[in-house]
């Protein structure tokens, strides 16, 4: 089976149950977030965006969610579907968010990733990311 490349576009409207349920299907929907008010919060806005890995069927294939302070960038929501998995394509969004980064000259670009994703971490230090020792805190407003 030959691989296909995914586009790289922005989220549209029209995408918004194709991208919840892929988040939903690479467990990143959590009780505590609102997948919704997240897409309204970041979806074409000056400070944030959705990029999506589109198939030539159409079908939302990868995301990722990109925002930024004008100093940190945030990868948030790195997806690719399960039966997509292998053929490059986690690399391929987490290299779109990182080009939306840099053509708004964030300089630097972090992720999180739950204690409990541990399938991911290896993926990660591969594409160059590191772990750094920091303490993340926080507050529920």
């Amino acid at each position: 089976m030959e691989t296909q490349p995914l586009t790289i576009r922005s989220f549209g409207e029209d995408d918004r149950a194709a991208v919840k349920a892929l988040w939903q299907v690479c467990g990143l929907t959590v009780p505590y977030n609102d997948p919704d008010a997240d897409i309204h919060r970041a979806a074409g806005q000056p400070n944030s965006d959705i990029l999506l890995g589109v198939s030539p069927d159409g079908r939302v294939g990868a995301t990722v969610m990109v925002g930024h302070d004008g100093h940190r960038g945030w990868l948030y929501y790195v997806a690719v579907d399960p039966a997509l998995r292998g053929q490059g394509h986690g690399r391929a969004i987490v290299a779109a968010g990182e080009a939306w980064l840099r053509a708004r000259h964030v300089p630097k670009a972090q992720l999180l990733i739950r204690e409990t994703n541990t399938g991911v971490r290896d993926f990660y230090a591969g594409l160059g990311w590191a772990a750094i020792p920091r303490i993340v805190m926080e507050r529920w407003l």
